[in-house]
């Protein structure tokens, strides 16, 4: 895992070297096509892609994005009415049996289908109009890392494309340098407040919402630690009740319009006597993190998520784990 992390800048910096062409296809595609709204379809790992690239597309092209649930084609065999959409489906193997299926019912109904995926030559890969491969290489850690930040890198270049946002696709240029920077960021830190404690919160808005659900899986997948991910905003409706003295929290702020109230929300946890740690250089009373800005508000997410990789590999080693091969799991889940 640890190798795999480390990686990650390299990775990233081959897939861009080797898609350009296919990723402004696969654009030129999408403004043709001029979809109302997107459909996303995934699980796991790849399902909290979809989530950063929901509000990637929201925020950037204004088209609203639905997650679709894989199992209305496999177990229900309902074809959705699709026509006029296009859906985006990811998967690292490109071969779980309900990813596929749900897939082909899009293409079916007569949507534009792109996939995003590990396995070029896999059954997900050859079903859909636009097969993008992420040329992550092999993944040997059972947790998810350089092919979960090559998912989100292709997405949102496929985004850049899509609406000619200069300013994205530079940064996603910028990006292999950043994240080599971000691997270096020492988080250790956060690792005393978890120590002795079984459960914690992992909190953002927006695109680093769906990276806090991601931080939150891998919690549980490396560390044996239960987390939970939510908006900053909803933990106030209910959640907060059970924070007490010391409790753990993970406040994740990008330098984005939301900064500020993760900032805000950060202060009132402190206050209630949690222990915050927050990616901000923003006066609060959490405790800062190191982080790395980026040029842009949608990469610098992936990098805090870079940072947290390294942070989690090392902390799960720390509590006697094997991060690369978590007990009960196994690299490629086929579920129907």
């Amino acid at each position: 895992m640890r190798e795999e992390i480390v990686s990650i800048p390299d990775v990233t910096a081959r897939f861009l070297d080797a898609s350009r062409e296919t990723l402004a296809a696969a654009g030129a595609k999408l403004r043709e096509k001029n979809p109302p709204f997107l459909a996303s379809i995934a699980r796991g790992s790849s399902d909290h892609v979809s989530a950063f690239l929901k509000y990637s597309s929201e925020l950037t092209a204004g088209i609203p994005v639905a997650s679709l649930g894989p199992s209305v084609a496999s177990i229900y065999g309902v074809t959705l009415k699709l026509g006029s959409a296009a859906t985006l489906s990811i998967s690292q193997s490109g071969k779980s049996p309900d990813i596929v299926s749900m897939t082909k019912a899009a293409s079916d109904s007569g949507a534009l289908t792109i996939a995003i995926t590990n396995v070029i030559n896999s059954d997900l890969a050859n079903a859909v109009d636009f097969p993008i491969d992420i040329l992550a290489g092999a993944e040997r850690s059972v947790a998810a890392t350089k092919s979960f930040v090559s998912s989100a890198v292709a997405g949102l270049a496929l985004i850049g494309h899509w609406t000619g946002d200069r300013k994205l696709l530079a940064a996603i240029d910028d990006l292999p340098a950043a994240l080599a920077k971000a691997v270096a960021c020492d988080w250790s830190p956060f690792a005393g407040a978890v120590t002795d404690e079984n459960s914690l919160f992992v909190l953002g808005r927006g695109p680093s919402l769906a990276i806090a659900n991601e931080m939150a899986l891998k919690f549980k997948e490396t560390s044996a630690v239960h987390a939970e991910a939510f908006s900053a905003a909803e933990v106030m409706h209910g959640p907060k009740a059970i924070v007490g003295k010391g409790f753990p929290i993970l406040v994740l702020a990008a330098r984005d319009a939301a900064e500020d109230s993760l900032v805000d929300a950060a202060g009132r946890l402190a206050e209630q006597g949690a222990a915050v740690f927050l990616t901000s250089s923003k006066p609060s009373k959490a405790t800062g993190l190191p982080f790395v800005a980026t040029s842009h508000p949608l990469t610098d997410p992936l990098a805090l998520l870079v940072s947290f990789y390294a942070f989690v590999e090392g902390f799960a080693r720390s509590r006697g784990l094997n991060p690369d091969e978590p007990p009960h799991l196994r690299k490629v889940t086929e579920t129907i």
